[in-house]
């Protein structure tokens, strides 16, 4: 073989390399090919708070109150679960995803979005709020929403491929009845 020809060989070997680890990097796709599992419990309540007079209340704070949820419907990939905007005794409010599974990808995250759930792709990331990165593909998880943030004031939770801009799946949130 020729030094010339030895060289384009070289060359073209080392393109498809670079190609490949930056395909790899990039679009991850070998998450498709497993699951990230995570079976978080919703979280409890807290130790009683103190009494003004210092005592400590002995009755168990009220349980958590469910403010809004809804049914994920697949975008961009197979999506199934429920999403529940749940306050908890404490006051915090977090949404959680319940009986949940969609395909791993990179750089997913979880938003509460003024978009509805069947609206326009590239509308899910123009109102919004990102409330973390999603912990796994499959499972119950809970997201804590931020201090300041009214989480029934959103239209649907969805989970966002930050690095494709790409709606995995989306629940539209529906006001829960209070009895």
């Amino acid at each position: 073989m020729s030094v010339r020809r030895r060289t384009w060989v070289g060359l073209v070997a080392a393109v498809v390399v670079v190609l490949g680890v930056v395909t790899l990097v990039w679009f991850q796709p070998q998450k498709l090919f497993y699951d990230d599992r995570v079976d978080e419990g919703l979280p409890s309540a807290g130790a009683a708070p103190p009494t003004a007079d210092g005592g400590v209340v002995t009755a168990a704070p009220p349980g958590p109150v469910d403010l809004a949820a809804g049914t994920f419907v697949s975008r961009e990939h197979g999506t199934v679960g429920t999403a529940r905007v749940v306050r908890l005794p404490d006051g915090q409010t977090v949404v959680r995803l319940e009986g949940f599974e969609t395909s791993n990808g990179p750089a997913l995250h979880v938003y509460l979005s003024q978009n509805p759930a069947a609206g326009e792709e590239g509308a899910f990331d123009d109102e919004f709020v990102d409330l973390g990165v999603l912990k796994g593909n499959v499972g119950d998880q809970n997201y804590p929403v931020p201090a300041g943030v009214e989480a029934t004031g959103w239209v649907s939770v969805v989970i966002w491929c930050d690095r494709f801009d790409a709606a995995f799946g989306a629940a539209d949130l529906q006001a829960v009845a209070m009895s």
